[in-house]
């Protein structure tokens, strides 16, 4: 893990995104203490697949009747 003070990490914006691209994790500091962070970003299938799953298992068991929900919209319309 890389450490960077906020100037550098400024003027040299572009190489330090480009080590982050390779892998590298930047830690960016101002007076020696940590402030931001910059690693890649991981986005994969498996994390949206299970968000899905979990969305899918909290709606179990919510359901409105018919007449529940028509009063909702006419509610919404006035």
């Amino acid at each position: 893990m890389k450490q960077v003070g906020s100037y550098e990490a400024k003027s040299k914006l572009p190489a330090l995104l480009r080590a982050v691209v390779d892998g590298e994790h930047i830690v960016i500091t101002r007076s020696g203490k940590p402030i931001a962070e910059l690693i890649p970003h991981r986005r994969s299938a498996g994390d949206i697949a299970e968000t899905i799953t979990r969305i899918k298992a909290m709606r179990q068991g919510i359901a409105l009747g018919d007449n529940e929900l028509k009063a909702m919209i006419e509610e919404g319309r006035r």
